[in-house]
């Protein structure tokens, strides 16, 4: 085959893809596609190959796409954890090259939108005018939204408050090392963590300095970096030396840290403890998972562990009433009761498809993948019930991130920055 002909076959299949993601029949036509397919599978070796043929589904219902459209161009093939924020009504977005936008979810239309890649120098500050004069990218890593703020946290190092309503800049600072996770905000503050391993807190309002607090970062360490949370005067954050951790809100001491694992095995690979999800709050409890295999739960007040089991993960952990939600290294869904950490149920039909973590929405928990198909679970048994393909069995497209549950739907976004609303009975 030369390769034209190769080159035409991919493209066809790539538009038959996207037209029948549009009509909502993928899975229908998978087989009638099988050419398509095989041009991909030339470039796959036989254990990828094994973990794309995904068994097929008696699907129980199938969701209706309310909505999609595009929100700049992705993240690209870089790692993020930059995902969708519902607040004000609206849904705010970015992308990593430097497109911050608010849109209506319920349409999908572009309420704001603001490129931070791409500077003029009215009403821009000085400092961060020049980072940005050449277009260059802004590496946005990190969303979250306080009121009237927008807080975007980039690689770089630059922490942005934008105006909820309108996407101007309202103050920018930088501090020395990349923020990786979304800000985190409470009590008039705002929390960002960096992979320096220092934590940095702003006045909410006007950007001022508060206070900084200096950790330790190990010789090797995963890539991300734990999303603080901000609770009863406390910041809680995991850490890459495997503990859990609460800063005073108010100076930046530490009230209590706490080892929830500890480095075992040979070589510094093995030895990697990281506590890289977001703490899970409910009451006085933390729920904190890390890589190597330790899920706890840790008493707010006094850092007393209350429970552990053998579950590693560097994705966040999810809560609906009293059951925990786990995906772990492998892509295997757990489910637990959050009292005593006893397993309910666990899901391994989709291992090794570099799953988000899931998003409880009704009777079910979402979850997307890294060939772009959104499943949808039986929160009461694991059970795969529906499965919508967005990304068309493409890497480019995998979602990336858990999707979001904004009043009832669910909202994906995937890498190449296509958005999308989804309505499903619940």
């Amino acid at each position: 085959m030369t390769t034209e002909v190769s080159d035409l076959l991919s493209t066809t299949c790539d538009r038959i893809g996207r037209i029948t993601r549009a009509l909502g029949v993928a899975a229908v036509l998978s087989a009638t596609l099988s050419g398509c397919t095989t041009i991909t599978d030339w470039f796959a070796d036989e254990e990828e190959l094994e973990i794309r043929r995904i068994a097929p589904l008696d699907a129980k219902f199938t969701p209706v796409v309310n909505w999609e459209t595009e929100v700049g161009d992705g993240i690209d093939d870089y790692f993020s954890r930059l995902r969708p924020v519902f607040a004000n009504d609206k849904l705010y977005m970015a992308d990593r090259h430097g497109v911050v936008a608010a849109l209506s979810p319920d349409t999908g239309r572009v309420i704001w939108e603001q490129d931070f890649a791409i500077f003029t120098d009215e009403g821009m500050m000085a400092s961060v005018r020049r980072l940005w004069a050449s277009g260059q990218s802004a590496k946005i890593a990190g969303l979250a939204v306080d009121g009237d703020f927008v807080l975007v946290g980039t690689e770089d190092g630059i922490l942005m408050a934008l105006n909820a309503e309108s996407g101007a800049l309202e103050w920018s600072q930088t501090v020395p090392g990349e923020i990786l996770a979304a800000p985190a905000t409470g009590e008039n503050k705002v929390v960002v963590n960096t992979g320096a391993g220092t934590l940095f807190a702003f006045d909410l309002r006007t950007g001022e300095p508060a206070w900084q607090h200096e950790g330790d970062v190990p010789p090797l360490s995963l890539r991300g970096i734990s999303t603080p949370a901000i609770s009863n005067g406390g910041v809680i954050v995991g850490t890459p030396t495997g503990k859990v951790q609460v800063n005073i809100i108010d100076s930046g001491l530490v009230a209590w840290e706490t080892a929830v694992t500890s480095p075992a095995g040979a070589t510094e690979l093995e030895r990697i403890v990281d506590v890289d999800a977001a703490p899970l709050m409910f009451g006085g409890t933390i729920y904190v998972i890390s890589y190597n295999g330790t899920l706890a739960a840790v008493e707010l007040r006094s850092g007393r562990v209350i429970w552990k089991r053998e579950y590693g993960s560097y994705r966040n952990v999810t809560m609906d009433g009293t059951t925990l939600f786990v995906v772990d290294n492998d892509s295997y869904v757990y489910a637990l009761d959050r009292r005593n950490g006893v397993e309910l149920w666990s899901q391994s039909g989709l291992k090794k498809r570099s799953l988000t973590a899931a998003e409880p929405v009704g009777d079910y928990i979402v979850v997307g993948d890294k060939w772009g198909l959104i499943h949808w679970l039986d929160k009461s048994t694991g059970e795969m019930v529906a499965r919508y393909d967005l990304g068309g069995d493409d890497e480019d497209e995998s979602v990336y991130v858990s999707p979001l549950n904004v009043n009832g739907n669910i909202i994906a976004v995937t890498r190449e920055g296509d958005v999308a609303s989804f309505s499903f009975p619940q």
